[in-house]
């Protein structure tokens, strides 16, 4: 499927107006954490203090307590919600505290019936995205939106993630990535066969756009940042 890759200056607030404009229209949005995101979501609510037509969810999260330094949902909170003169009308937090299989199988049943209409991903230098780690088992669920995952990279915490078929439904697709560090990846990722050593090679929405600099982007072919 054709991803829109677009090298930019500044993706992160790139990123940012897709999350303002959505805010704006309305509907499910799905954020990521790592540590690229922060300043893109303090971005989001500045550009769009109401996210009152919003339900939020997380496209993956650590099996810690939500006030914990590895939480995907805190750094959102500090980052984003604490920022939003009106919050989204529901935030359907992984509830990580009850452990990885507990709190998949509680989001499951959330998810039901649900359609995002935009998520927001990143890319690890190993090739993931979301907690789908290159070989996980995960990368072959065809009927679950949401399961427990095993870290592939530290820190080694039990993990919730969306799938595959989950993340495919999704009307956009966003993948938010920086650095050098992540060019190798990103190379794999969008300008190869997919493979499951490469899942961000396999996770595609219905349209997919990808936000790089131009480090990131150094080793895509065909690429000159002069």
């Amino acid at each position: 499927m054709t991803v829109d890759v677009r090298v930019l200056d500044d993706p992160g607030r790139a990123a940012a107006e897709l999350l303002a404009e959505r805010a704006h229209a309305g509907g499910h949005v799905a954020i990521c954490g790592g540590s690229t995101v922060g300043r893109t979501f303090e971005l989001a609510a500045s550009l769009a203090p109401d996210w009152s037509r919003v339900e939020l969810w997380w496209g993956d999260e650590r099996a810690v307590p939500p006030d914990d330094e590895l939480s995907n949902y805190r750094l959102a909170r500090e980052s984003l919600l604490d920022r939003l003169g009106t919050t989204p009308r529901a935030v359907h937090r992984i509830q990580g505290e009850l452990g990885a299989e507990a709190a998949a199988d509680r989001y499951e049943r959330e998810l039901d019936g649900m359609t995002l209409d935009l998520a927001l991903n990143g890319i690890g230098a190993d090739g993931h995205t979301a907690s789908l780690f290159p070989g996980a088992p995960g990368l072959e669920e065809r009927d679950r939106r949401a399961i427990a995952a095993e870290a592939g990279l530290e820190p080694l915490v039990p993990r919730v993630t969306l799938t595959p078929p989950a993340l495919a439904a999704a009307r956009s697709l966003v993948y938010l990535v920086t650095g050098e560090g992540k060019a190798e990846a990103v190379r794999r990722a969008f300008a190869e066969e997919p493979s499951g050593q490469t899942p961000a090679s396999l996770v595609r929405g219905r349209t997919t756009i990808a936000l790089l600099d131009a480090a990131a982007a150094s080793l895509l072919p065909g690429f000159s940042d002069s």
